[in-house]
């Protein structure tokens, strides 16, 4: 597989890990950046624009980022929070009357951000349809009993966190929330990022699917533990019912989809614009700005939810939106904070270090959290920065 882009000096491991991935773990077409103290020192990309062939990989293609979408989401709140726009210590209820109802009136905004907001599931799915108007959307949240009482515990929002979190965007700014990203986050960091893709932009994003790794590979594939992989199979469990709040799931490469705005699972990105948003998150990157104060970054990446998820089962640890670095999620180091998205896509950043990642394909796995291609990836980084 040719690959193509560069490294700088010191970061060939990345471009070893990343042809490697294509000769041993099945990746069809992918692209990898780093930014270290806000310059690029990793662009990479390869295979086919498409998972099912067709065109080539191109700088500038960009993918669905799945749950990716909720670090970028989480940015929009703490930004607000930044400009005293919302008060994180507030009721959602204060903003969103509607949300007091079924025993939610002592929600926190920091709830939703920790997903400890007790609301993974809905009782009555959204069809693909519903679920891209936002009225309903917010709507069957607001109406919805949770599943333990707010605040009190955690579990991964995995679908509802689209409504929590657009709804409240558009009720303090009155913008919808894949506006506010595109006029105050992706413009000015210069990050090739939407969430609502634009029709000028559909010609570059690629077809992405479900693929399984080789067989050769097998020795790196691990397999769930049975408490895991009973509550993926148990219909009942929170675990299968939070992710089928949208049931059936629904088809990613319609433009009808794509063109909505669902911060929980379709934000489309290169991975040079998930790095550089990360980069903008702790610093400035090359021609950008910074999004978020020290202390706000510092806000973000303070641990408020550990332990067994009452979703995923196993044990996460999340700040304000993000993922933390754990067994569950391993970034770079226990000062990083960022998102997968389930079976692949992956973007965060590591203060400490300077380092902002982001890496796209179009073939998702089984993974949920921690994707072997990804983590092969951030492992080389990891390599290529404590030589560097």
């Amino acid at each position: 597989m040719d690959v193509h882009g560069t490294v700088t000096a010191g970061f060939e491991p990345v471009r070893e890990a990343f042809a490697r991935n294509f000769d041993t773990l099945g990746e069809r077409g992918a692209a990898v950046a780093v930014y270290r103290d806000g310059r690029r020192v990793v662009d990479l990309w390869g295979g086919s624009r498409d998972v099912d062939g067709g065109a080539p990989w191109e700088r500038g293609t960009a993918q669905i980022v799945r749950s990716a979408t909720k670090g970028v989401a989480a940015a929009v709140l703490l930004m607000l929070w930044q400009r005293g726009e919302l008060d994180l210590d507030a009721p959602v209820g204060a903003y969103w009357p509607e949300y007091k109802a079924a025993g939610k009136d002592r929600t926190l905004v920091r709830d939703v951000l920790a997903h400890r907001a007790g609301v993974p599931v809905l009782d009555r799915p959204l069809t693909p349809a519903e679920a891209l108007d936002p009225d309903l959307g917010a709507a069957a949240v607001a109406a919805q009993a949770p599943a333990w009482e707010p605040g009190t515990d955690h579990g991964y929002h995995a679908q509802t966190y689209s409504w929590l979190t657009g709804e409240l965007v558009r009720r303090v700014t009155g913008r919808t929330i894949g506006a506010w990203i595109a006029e105050e986050i992706a413009a000015p960091a210069g990050a090739e990022l939407w969430l609502g893709l634009p029709e000028r932009e559909r010609a570059r994003v690629g077809r992405v699917g479900q693929t399984e790794a080789p067989a050769q590979a097998g020795a790196l594939r691990t397999r769930p533990k049975r408490a895991v992989a009973d509550a993926y199979a148990d219909p009942g469990s929170l675990t299968r019912r939070a992710f089928a709040a949208i049931t059936p799931l629904p088809d990613e490469n319609d433009p009808a989809y794509r063109a909505a705005s669902l911060p929980a699972s379709n934000g489309i990105a290169t991975a040079d614009g998930l790095a550089r948003f990360y980069a903008s998150l702790i610093g400035v990157a090359e021609g950008g700005r910074r999004l978020l104060t020290p202390e706000t970054a510092a806000a973000a990446r303070g641990e408020r939810s550990a332990g067994a998820d009452q979703v995923l089962v196993v044990h996460t640890r999340f700040g304000l939106g993000y993922m933390l670095h754990g067994a569950a999620s391993p970034l770079l180091s226990p000062a990083s904070f960022g998102h997968p998205g389930r079976g692949g896509p992956l973007g965060f950043a590591d203060p400490e270090s300077g380092i902002a990642f982001g890496y796209v394909t179009n073939g998702f796995r089984s993974s949920v959290t921690a994707d072997p291609r990804a983590q092969a990836l951030v492992r080389a980084v990891r390599a290529a920065t404590a030589t560097a």
